[in-house]
Order: structure tokens, then C-alpha cells, then sequence
């Protein structure tokens, strides 16, 4: 069986990322797809302890939020992920200065069909053990960016409120799902670039417009 196309959220805390998941898997299966939303393992992992992870833990979520959305994919056609690997070892980056969880973690995102990164237009709200606080979510989006350009991963940035948000993504998910390989719409388009110089700039998005060289 083929593996499922896998929906990648990623994004700093307190940006939408569960909501999203949770809505967009409603709207995909009521168009008669198979659709399996895999939530945060984090959180789970959070309200069960009681705490948050150490560093030495930080291996294990990764590798459970990562077996759990290859499980799904197995039997299903689509899989809304909320948040992947990639955010752990984002995370583990800015608490713990540990980097060592990016390199097996931007090669499994690749897998995914698409990378939708929500953006931090949405107010901060308090949500368990696992948030930080309002302070760290510019730092967070500019380490998820630079994750993904290290790794060669597009993707597509959420924005809006409320049902705008949904639009997006829906959107960017149904060009996704009949769009050529990102090879083979680079051949044909080789001017496009998904990322520019100054995609570290959380305040930019020229990254999303055609570059002339």
C-alpha cells in the first residue's frame, strides 16, 4: 500500500497548530478521504508526568512523534500531523542547546507532502506544561525556518483568523496534493525559490514571492 500524503504543521507554540490540524482533518475527510489527524506527543507526555521533558527525554518524544505518524500513514490516505520531530528538535535547540536531533529529523520531514508553518498572527494563550511563554515565539519561528531551509523543505505559511486560516491551508493542501514533485516544478520553473537570504526575518515573507535573478 502507498504511504499516505502526510500534512506537516509546524510552528511556535500558541499558534494554532492543533486547531488547524483538527479542522483541516475534518474538511479533507468530508471529502471522502481517509484522513488521520496525529496529535502532539509532547503534550501528551506533559500531562501525564506532570513536567516537561529533560534533554535526555527529548530522544524518546522525537522518536515516538515520528513512529506514530509512519503508523498512521500506513492506513490511512491522508495524515494531518501535529507538529513532527522537526519541532522537538527545534526545541531541544533553544532549551538545551542540543542540536543533535536536527540531522535524522530533517531528513524524516522530507517525507511529508507538505510543510504548513502557522504564523504568529494569532494572539498568545496559556495551554499546559509544554508552553513556554509569549517571549520565545519569535525565537522558535526563526530556528523552525532555519530548520526546514537546512533540510531543502518548502513550505507553505498559514495565516489569518478563524475561518481564513482554514482557507489557507486548505489551499496550500489541495495544490500540494495535484502539484508536480518539487524537482520536477523546479525543472519547469528553475527561477522559483522557496526561501531567500533573510528568511531568519520573522517579519518577512519575501521568501514566498518569485526571485529573478
Amino acid at each position: 500500500m502507498a504511504r499516505a500524503f502526510v500534512v506537516a504543521i509546524v510552528g511556535a507554540e500558541s499558534t494554532g497548530k492543533t486547531s488547524l490540524a483538527i479542522e483541516l482533518g475534518r474538511a479533507l475527510a468530508a471529502e471522502g478521504r481517509s484522513v488521520a489527524v496525529v496529535s502532539e506527543y509532547l503534550r501528551e507526555f506533559c500531562d501525564r508526568l506532570g513536567r516537561t521533558p529533560h534533554c535526555s527525554e527529548q530522544l524518546r518524544i522525537s522518536q515516538e512523534q515520528r513512529r506514530r505518524i509512519d503508523t498512521a500513514a500506513a492506513s490511512h490516505d491522508v495524515v494531518i500531523a501535529d507538529t513532527t520531530d522537526l519541532m522537538t528538535a527545534v526545541y531541544s535547540e533553544l532549551l538545551f542547546h542540543d542540536t543533535s536531533l536536527h540531522p535524522l529529523a530533517g531528513q524524516t520531514h522530507r517525507q511529508a507532502g507538505l510543510t504548513l508553518l502557522t504564523a504568529l498572527d494569532l494572539p498568545w494563550q496559556p495551554d499546559g506544561l509544554q508552553r513556554e511563554g509569549p517571549h520565545v515565539r519569535e525565537p522558535v519561528d526563526a530556528l523552525v525556518r532555519h530548520a526546514l531551509q537546512r533540510a531543502g523543505v518548502p513550505y507553505a505559511i498559514v495565516s489569518g483568523q478563524g475561518p481564513l486560516r482554514l482557507a489557507a491551508a486548505l489551499l496550500a493542501v489541495r495544490h500540494a496534493m495535484l502539484a508536480p514533485s518539487p524537482d520536477d516544478e523546479a525543472a519547469a520553473n528553475p527561477r522559483w525559490q522557496w526561501v531567500c537570504d533573510r528568511c531568519g526575518d520573522v517579519d518577512c515573507e519575501r521568501h514566498l514571492l518569485p526571485r529573478i535573478n
